[in-house]
């Protein structure tokens, strides 16, 4: 049954309903480990839940064997090599099966797949620091930390001065140097420097129009609230060469330079975990042979299998009234959360149905074929809220075949396949291009992204601006 289809039923069952909602849908945000630790805790508390020391299939109630997964649910219903083979399997099988027969932590790499993210200062200061001398390296650290969440300085160049016994000139020599780094603009004061600093920057490597400098310096409110015929006059021109300057500006630059990064470099999300080292659900062929189906094996944290207590229910009846009532709830929380975790496995599995559907070139060939969608489009297919897909999705990781981990919500980032393009570009340049050139590159693939959209996705994939990649270049030659 579905999620929604819960919410069309009589009033009298709609306590129990919003209950089982709230329920299911708290369940489903937790990944396999915190599912469990839940089991555990209601275990330890509730005495009308059981666990059977016994090995059942989630799906189809079949008594399993010691090892390995349901050898029903595990197996293709026909001789079609397209189909995909989805089923819930017993945590066990975690780390005693992985569609080999061996023991998962057997297998596992040595160097487990990362997604530690750097802060900014730090991300900066590893570009500007083989320009600069030991004592210059010391200041740019004092400027970096002082960064407001925008990118901008936070502190009068005056106070730097002070702490480092030094002259303006060689700060601001420091944060011209700094302005170059990726973002763009970094350390400027205000809106107005960061885009020049950009400004100054592009115009080494492509054309600018013409009164961008002007429109930006002497009258950049104007621009803003698009008073193009005012704005015009004062520069001794025509509102259309003004409409010129303000695409340019809103297609290359960016005003507020942290903000071009994925997230933010100086406040990365503490959710994310750093480093994957437990998938919630794994893809791999059948028999591990590449051109095999594929299995998909979503982990239901279970030991055993879990049940409503026998001798609680019998006991229930010789208490008293009172007691009854008291005992009820418990076997009610009981029986509600078995359905919770029945219904989180099955929305699990019409999910993963789905995204294998979609995204199959994917898993098998990379990057590049990542097909576009989104949780909307999911939750309209499965007939779910969107609500739903989001707290299925979230903090979920998954094996590919490959046995890279990766978050599951990587089946819905639609830049990564233009980022995987872009890599390959950069990876076969014959000179160090910059993001302009790369642009045009993907427009000429039908892939249409601004400037500074490039600018983002290079910084996402960690890849250095043009300059520094031909000074990496040069000192590798």
């Amino acid at each position: 049954m579905r999620l929604n289809q819960y919410q069309g039923q009589n009033q009298v069952q709609s306590p129990m309903t919003s209950a089982h909602i709230a329920q299911t849908m708290t369940l489903l945000y937790m990944t396999s480990t915190e599912l469990l630790q839940t089991i555990d805790v209601e275990l330890s508390k509730n005495p009308a839940l059981e666990l059977v020391n016994e090995r059942r299939c989630p799906m189809c109630g079949r008594k399993l064997p010691p090892q390995g997964p349901c050898p029903i649910c595990s197996q293709p219903k026909s001789l079609d090599p397209d189909e995909t083979i989805v089923f819930v399997s017993p945590r066990d099988d975690f780390y005693n099966y992985s569609g080999s027969g061996k023991s998962y932590s057997d297998d596992m790499p040595e160097d487990p797949y990362s997604s530690t993210p750097l802060n900014l200062p730090t991300y900066v200061l590893r570009q500007v620091a083989p320009e600069l001398e030991k004592d210059e390296r010391e200041i740019a650290a004092m400027i970096l930390t002082n960064l407001d969440d925008d990118g901008f300085l936070a502190i009068e160049v005056r106070e730097i001065c002070r702490f480092h016994h030094t002259t303006p000139s060689k700060v601001e020599a420091i944060l011209k140097k700094i302005q170059r780094c990726d973002p763009l603009g970094v350390s400027a004061r205000n809106i107005k420097e960061a885009l020049l600093a950009q400004v100054e920057f592009l115009s080494e490597s492509s054309i600018v129009p013409e009164f961008v400098r002007r429109a930006i310096s002497e009258d950049f409110e104007l621009l803003q609230k698009r008073h193009y015929s005012e704005l015009a006059k004062k520069l001794g021109t025509s509102v259309q060469k003004i409409k010129l300057v303000s695409h340019y500006i809103s297609e290359n630059l960016n005003p507020f330079p942290a903000r071009a990064n994925w997230g933010t470099f100086r406040q990365p999300n503490d959710n994310t975990p750093d480093v994957f080292h437990q998938p919630d659900i794994l893809i791999y062929y059948l028999d591990n042979k590449p051109g095999n189906p594929l299995i998909i094996e979503i982990i239901t944290p279970s030991r055993g299998t879990l049940r409503l207590n026998p001798l609680f229910k019998k006991a229930l009846k010789e208490q008293s009234e009172e007691k009854q009532e008291e005992w009820k709830k418990d076997l009610d929380k009981a029986s509600l959360l078995i359905k919770c975790i029945q219904q989180r496995n099955n929305t699990m599995r019409q999910l993963m149905e789905k995204i294998v559907e979609v995204q199959k070139s994917f898993i098998i060939h990379g990057d590049v074929h990542l097909e576009p969608l989104t949780r909307a489009e999911v939750a309209e297919n499965l007939d779910v809220h969107e609500s739903t897909i989001s707290r299925a999705v979230a903090n979920k990781t998954i094996q590919l075949p490959n046995r890279k981990i990766i978050p599951m919500s990587t089946f819905f980032d639609r830049s990564l396949s233009v980022r995987a393009i872009m890599r390959n570009i950069i990876e076969n340049e014959n000179h160090a291009m910059n993001d302009t050139e790369i642009r045009k590159i993907l427009e000429k693939q039908g892939i249409q992204v601004a400037r500074r959209t490039v600018a983002k996705y290079r910084a996402m994939e960690g890849i250095l601006p043009a300059h520094l990649r031909r000074i990496e270049k040069f000192a590798t030659a």
